[in-house]
């Protein structure tokens, strides 16, 4: 049964057991809405606790159920029941109560919370608002300051803060469920006022304005959050009842738009992503210490993303001078989160001291888990593995952080190959959620479910590759930046197919992000495929390192850059450089660019799973999302494909 019942004395408890996270189904719903109305009639029902089985009180709505027309009852007439009992509810929160699980808690007359409850708005990051009166109800219990950083920009409460702001009335420390029945049975005789019924003053266009401003900032081009706070306003300036009918026209019409369906498929996917069916029930293998072969910008990143995690690192470098460089970056990185208020300063100080700073590789001997972060080179790398298998136990995982290189040149020789694997981190490694796991043929289960384990430890998306040249993500940037410069032969300005993808949604273009990277990391590349025979066209960004503008980094690339500033410039002495490759000049619509430059991307996307380096399209859009800067309200090439497929 969906929702259980159960008297203590003239409290009535209902438990909605709907695994594992009791989402609102229709069937959750249905029940609730039939509880409602006979414990509203039955004269031995005093009061009704409210409350979830299991871990958590409700995780929110059940998002499959977002593909189809909406099924009656919804949340919202649930709710109004609720609201309409002469009987007062309370809510017994333990655990999440998310979405329309807060709404639902909302509804009721009062809320108890276990201290560690987390209760949140988190509607915005699937494209919608809340549907269920949560843009309505919680600025009357709360006050617009904090009620409107839950709604639109998904701040999450824990208990304590979410007492300190009078959304819940109570923290129970001992047993939540014979609290909440004393505290019902306590104000059955005067319930106090539901949430609708609250007065709330209009702050005034000042306040408005400043939250439109902040919201809008943050929202980075998504649609639902500047609407969550539409929806607050209207409530505000046209009463409740207004306001709760915007507020489920506004949800039901983003329900079903792209922008919620690509959110809803990333969802799915990043849900799915930790936890591939082919490894359920292979064990990990156990990791508490973790070295790092190189201490440069990728070497330290992994580092403190490991520690972040909270796993001891040893840190290796060939020389003193560069360890010292390294653990120099480390402590820019740790002093850096404290500076934006992500750490205290003594959990910075105990993340830097969990790192152990070592020369040369003796010291990796005890780890469970080693990562090469060396720069890109066969020899080097088939050097340092070479000595690692030396000095490491039979049963350490040895893994390579190549963007590139075939894993499977780089452990040739190795003994006990099936403990070897591949784990290409994304730059900066502290902060990019990407993780593109590439095992050999003969890696053991046990490590590749160590590597998807890691992943979930770290806080980081997974995506397991196959072997092919710059796998998953390099393998379809290297296609579209090849795309980009194509157009650029063709007459279209560099700066042009950088505004059109930047109006897509990207941060950046391809032409930017080059300069941001280093054009030259490409052009030797080719230059070592040349060196090698093989016949690579000459391209407009070989001319510009040629000509000593490598990017960012050498003051011009594709852009010019003034001293210690990173705002690209339109640069006449870059155009000139590129004349012999660029065509005669020719404009072409945004949208015409977007869509060819999303077309190869798709292209290569469907060569990817056809070749099996893939598993499914939900994998290459999130390894696209996740390390390479596609628009996240936009869903991934892959799912962009499909919806233009349908139009």
């Amino acid at each position: 049964m969906t929702v259980a019942e159960e008297r203590i004395g003239p409290v009535a408890v209902l438990t909605i057991d709907n695994p594992p996270v009791n989402a609102l189904s229709t069937a959750v719903r249905g029940r609730l809405l039939a509880m409602a109305a006979l414990l509203e009639a039955d004269p031995e029902v005093r009061a009704v606790v409210l409350r979830g089985a299991g871990k958590l009180f409700v995780g929110g709505a059940d998002i499959s159920e977002f593909d189809r027309p909406p099924e009656p009852p919804t949340l919202p007439e649930v709710i109004a029941a609720i609201e309409r009992s002469r009987k007062p509810w309370v809510a017994a929160i333990h655990g999440a109560a998310l979405g329309g699980g807060l709404e639902l808690a909302l509804g009721c007359h009062a809320r108890l919370a276990a201290p560690g409850a987390s209760l949140g708005l988190p509607e915005v990051g699937l494209g919608l608002i809340p549907g269920a009166g949560g843009t309505q109800r919680l600025p009357r219990l709360v006050g617009l300051e904090a009620a409107l950083p839950v709604i639109a920009e998904r701040v999450m409460l824990d208990g304590p803060a979410a007492a300190r702001c009078g959304l819940v009335e109570r923290i129970v420390e001992g047993d939540l469920l014979a609290a909440a029945v004393t505290f019902a049975e306590d104000i059955a005789a005067a319930p106090p006022v539901p949430a609708v019924g609250r007065p709330l003053a209009d702050p005034g266009a000042a306040f408005w304005d400043a939250a439109a401003a902040r919201i809008g900032r943050a929202a980075k081009g998504q649609t639902a959050p500047m609407a969550a706070l539409a929806a607050v306003r209207f409530g505000v300036e046209q009463g409740v009842v207004a306001g709760l009918a915007e507020e489920r026209e506004t949800f039901l019409r983003l329900r079903g738009s792209e922008e919620a369906a690509a959110l809803r498929h990333l969802f799915f996917a990043e849900r799915a992503a930790p936890r591939p069916a082919a490894l359920r029930g292979i064990a990990p293998r156990a990791i508490g210490r973790v070295g790092i072969v190189g201490a440069g910008t990728m070497g330290a990143g992994i580092a403190a993303a490991l520690r972040n995690a909270g796993l001891a690192v040893v840190l290796s470098e060939r020389d003193e001078t560069t360890l010292a460089r390294g653990m120099d970056t480390l402590r820019g990185i740790f002093d850096g989160a404290v500076k934006r208020g992500l750490v205290a300063p003594t959990e910075a100080a105990s993340r830097l001291a969990g790192v152990e700073a070592s020369v040369g590789l003796e010291s990796l001997a005890g780890c469970d888990l080693v990562i090469e972060a060396v720069f890109e080179d066969l020899a080097v790398k088939q050097a340092v593995f070479a000595e690692l298998a030396r000095l490491c136990r039979a049963n350490a995982v040895l893994a390579t952080n190549t963007s590139y290189i075939d894993p499977r040149k780089i452990f040739a020789g190795v003994p006990g190959v099936e403990r070897c694997v591949g784990l290409h981190f994304f730059s900066p490694a502290q902060v990019m959620k990407l993780l593109e796991i590439v095992p050999l043929p003969e890696t053991a289960p046990d490590v590749l479910a160590t590597a998807f384990d890691l992943a979930r430890r770290m806080g980081k998306v997974p995506v397991q590759s196959g072997i092919c040249e710059g796998f998953i993500g390099n393998r379809i940037l290297r296609r579209m930046r090849g795309e980009a410069e194509a157009l650029v032969a063709g007459g279209v300005a560099y700066w042009a197919i950088d505004a059109a993808m930047r109006g897509f949604g990207f941060a950046m273009g391809p032409f930017e992000t080059q300069d941001l990277s280093g054009l030259d990391i490409s052009f030797l590349n080719r230059e070592a495929a040349r060196a090698k025979g093989a016949v690579v066209p000459e391209t407009p960004g070989d001319l510009l390192v040629r000509a000593g503008r490598k990017g960012q980094k050498t003051g011009g690339g594709w852009y010019d850059y003034g001293p210690g500033d990173r705002r690209p410039q339109r640069s006449t002495e870059a155009e000139k450089i590129i004349a012999p490759l660029a065509g005669t000049p020719r404009e072409m619509a945004a949208e015409d660019i977007v869509a060819r430059l999303l077309a190869v991307m798709a292209s290569e996307g469907e060569a990817i799973l056809a070749e099996g380096v893939a598993a499914q399209p939900s994998d290459i859009d999130l390894v696209e999302v996740h390390g390479y800067g596609f628009p996240r309200a936009k869903g991934g090439p892959m799912f962009q494909m499909q919806r233009r497929s349908k139009t």
